[in-house]
């Protein structure tokens, strides 16, 4: 009886638990808002000054479809882009708690640009110097990455994928690892099938924007029952 008696009075009761919840609330937000008032400069960010195709400025329906015949997509996918934007044209932009920043302006945005290459690389020795700094600054020397630690690695600069490595030996095991323009034109059947299904694009403002403007990124396909390596 003492136990129980003891044990109870341990246990907060229904106010005491509301008080302390709205508590940690109240100071994770406080100390969010904090952080937010310093201002602080992003202390991270360069620039790579790199020669790049760009098209014009603005979002549209021409825009989408422009980027969408540069990556020679499927119709289906250009279809899923124009859908997109529409669903984005009737949303409004969402207001953030405890953030003061500049609107982004969304017409004076250019949604495309991609590094000018003579032809199309073979091996990573031919990436562009500039490319491979920025690799470095970011922590992901292909390399490095490549000789010590067996990591795959898919770089991406402005909006298209540079390289991809250790894409033949995963390939070995049945697993599909590369740039998202290269597995819509190889295996357009599962980015079809699962393209959208974590987040729609009608899920919210930002997310039909990137439906409708996305250019480029990492693509992994790992088949069930198959235990990646790396």
């Amino acid at each position: 009886m003492w136990l129980r008696r003891k044990f109870l009075d341990l246990v907060p009761t229904h106010d005491e638990s509301k008080r302390n919840k709205t508590a940690r609330m109240a100071y994770t937000e406080d100390e969010l808002k904090e952080e937010l008032d310093k201002n602080k400069e992003y202390e991270y960010g360069f620039v790579t000054d790199i020669e790049s195709e760009r098209i014009p400025k603005g979002l549209n329906e021409d825009v989408v479809r422009l980027i969408s015949k540069k990556k020679n997509e499927p119709e289906w996918l250009l279809e899923y882009r124009l859908n997109a934007l529409k669903v984005w044209q009737q949303m409004t932009e969402p207001e953030w708690a405890h953030v003061q920043y500049d609107k982004p302006q969304f017409q004076d945005i250019t949604y495309y640009a991609a590094p000018k290459q003579k032809k199309k690389l073979e091996s990573m020795d031919e990436v562009d110097p500039e490319l491979r700094k920025t690799m470095e600054k970011l922590g992901i020397s292909l390399e490095e990455q490549k000789r010590l630690s067996g990591v795959a690695v898919d770089f991406v600069m402005d909006s298209v994928s540079v390289a991809t490595s250790f894409k033949e030996k995963l390939a070995e095991l049945g697993i599909i690892f590369g740039s998202f323009g290269d597995a819509v034109q190889e295996h357009p059947e599962l980015v079809k099938k699962y393209l959208g299904t974590v987040v729609p694009s009608t899920d919210n403002f930002y997310a039909a924007l990137n439906s409708a403007v996305f250019t480029d990124g990492s693509f992994c396909y790992i088949p069930k029952g198959v235990r990646c390596p790396m």
